[in-house]
């Protein structure tokens, strides 16, 4: 008996030391956390050469802007992750020892990550793999990309670029042009209508006016026109359609673009609306008067404008957090690499997830921010937005979109003594009204408290780079925030003690 027990455990002694043997060398073997975020931070520097070499060149074959964009978004992707990991390895490397803190950024991701974040290491797993299949499939893009011609001839940097073409619209920008530059079916005597449909500020004017200033769509139309949905009254379309019959278009085609939403006030939705019958009308008095092969274009935020397409409608929509945690970074950093800074990169993505998307509010922070890039100052900053948050929730639930709400918003100088409330936005467009407007003072000076407006006034929000150079304003006025004051009771109690 005692000789048949010593069998059995020697028997499981044995297959105790394989079992622990064969995980320790499945252990060993398994990449470790720090090799799997190097190896992350190598291909995304190769997918980011392939995506910035793309973005020099006129890329008109859609299976490569399909493919393009994929690269792009597993790049955001990356980026998103690599500093989401930096981020909060930091922020445990703190917890557990200040004296640690000095450790390299990996080093502290190999404890936390692995050990705690299991979830956190097959994302990262799951990121590297999709690189990498990316980068296996991009072979024959990049021979390809030889020869598409360039569109910068100056020295490429994706900070510069920024200053000239949209961010994130490369796909729908071809989509777009594709439809312009289409032959007109043989037969058919409608006119073909594009309807784009995108919320307030995604970029559907820009998009229009990109595609106008390309030089394929400019060589293919004699004319290009310009209606804003504002002015489309009866009247209006009547006369529209007069000054059509009496025009002589020489058979050449035109390019109509109707824009449902005008330039000033856009908070009220009236603008934005166009009646059925107005524009049946205005389609048989005016639109069936330009030359065959003419195409037009209406923009809007509703939804309801789909049915006057004769063609599926191009929908715009915010980018996501991935995509603008990316172009922020760009807009801080510039040329500097974010490595450089680990504290106010850190910063940096939590200023992201407060801005929630909206690309004017980064514009305008980056600005403020690229001039002093110091931990204390950004995160004096990132405080500030966090109260615009608090201070302007509907229902204690929903950030207000400074964009729709037409209550006054709530912004706190970066001093914390003054509120800078904006009761209306606007927006001029042509270079007339940017050389003749009443004020240079921008939203910058007011929030660092180097300008101290008095009473209601008009501020410079951002004026874009990039066409169609819309200049954004604030009308707003600046409220002393009131003073805290201690009841006599209290007083007389802190004076006996």
């Amino acid at each position: 008996m005692a000789m048949f027990l010593s069998v059995i455990w020697s028997d499981l002694t044995s297959r105790a030391v394989s079992f622990l043997m064969e995980r320790y060398h499945e252990r060993c073997s398994r990449p470790t956390m720090e090799q799997r975020l190097h190896r992350l931070q190598k291909l995304l520097l190769r997918v980011r050469v392939i995506v910035e070499e793309a973005e020099e060149r006129r890329i008109t074959n859609q299976a490569m802007l399909l493919q393009l964009n994929m690269m792009r978004k597993e790049m955001y992707r990356g980026y998103y992750t690599l500093y989401t990991l930096k981020r909060r390895a930091e922020e445990e490397g703190d917890a557990k020892d200040h004296h640690q803190v000095s450790q390299s950024f990996c080093c502290i991701c190999v404890e936390y990550v692995y050990t705690s974040r299991s979830h956190e290491q097959e994302q990262l797993q799951q990121v590297v793999a999709c690189l990498e299949t990316a980068i296996e499939g991009a072979s024959e893009m990049v021979v390809l990309l030889s020869g598409c011609p360039r569109l910068y001839r100056q020295p490429y940097s994706m900070h510069l670029i920024l200053d000239k073409c949209m961010f994130g619209r490369q796909v729908e920008m071809e989509h777009l042009v594709r439809f312009l530059l289409q032959s007109e079916i043989p037969g058919d005597k409608n006119r073909a209508i594009l309807p784009i449909i995108g919320p307030r500020k995604v970029g559907k004017s820009t998009l229009v006016e990109h595609a106008c200033n390309d030089e394929r769509v400019r060589e293919h139309f004699s004319q290009i026109v310009f209606l804003n949905g504002g002015n489309l009254t009866s009247e209006n379309v009547e006369a529209l359609g007069d000054a059509a019959v009496n025009t002589d278009f020489h058979g050449e085609r035109v390019l109509l673009i109707v824009e449902l939403g005008g330039d000033r006030f856009p908070r009220r939705l009236d603008s934005e609306s166009i009646d059925e019958g107005l524009w049946q009308r205005l389609y048989s008095t005016y639109i069936r008067q330009i030359p065959r092969g003419s195409k037009i274009i209406v923009t809007s935020r509703m939804d309801k404008i789909a049915s006057f397409g004769t063609t599926s409608p191009l929908r715009l929509r915010f980018i996501d957090q991935d995509a603008f945690w990316y172009f922020f970074k760009v807009r801080l950093f510039g040329s500097t690499d974010a490595d450089e800074h680990p504290k106010v990169a850190a910063i940096a993505m939590d200023m992201a997830i407060e801005l929630n998307g909206c690309f004017l509010t980064a514009n305008i922070y980056s600005e403020v921010l690229r001039s002093n890039v110091d931990a204390r100052f950004w995160s004096a900053a990132l405080t500030n937005m966090k109260q615009v948050r608090q201070k302007n929730m509907l229902g204690g639930a929903h950030q207000v979109d400074i964009w729709e709400v037409t209550e006054p918003v709530y912004v706190p100088t970066l001093n914390m003594s003054e509120d800078f409330v904006i009761l209306d936005d606007y927006e001029k467009r042509s270079a007339l009204e940017h050389s003749t407007a009443v004020t240079t003072m921008t939203v910058q000076e007011v929030l660092l408290g180097t300008a101290r407006p008095q009473g209601k006034f008009d501020v410079l929000a951002w004026r874009s780079p990039i066409p169609p150079h819309f200049s954004y304003f604030f009308g707003c006025e600046v409220r002393k925030k009131p003073r805290r004051t201690i009841s006599m009771k209290k007083r007389i109690l802190k004076t006996a003690n």
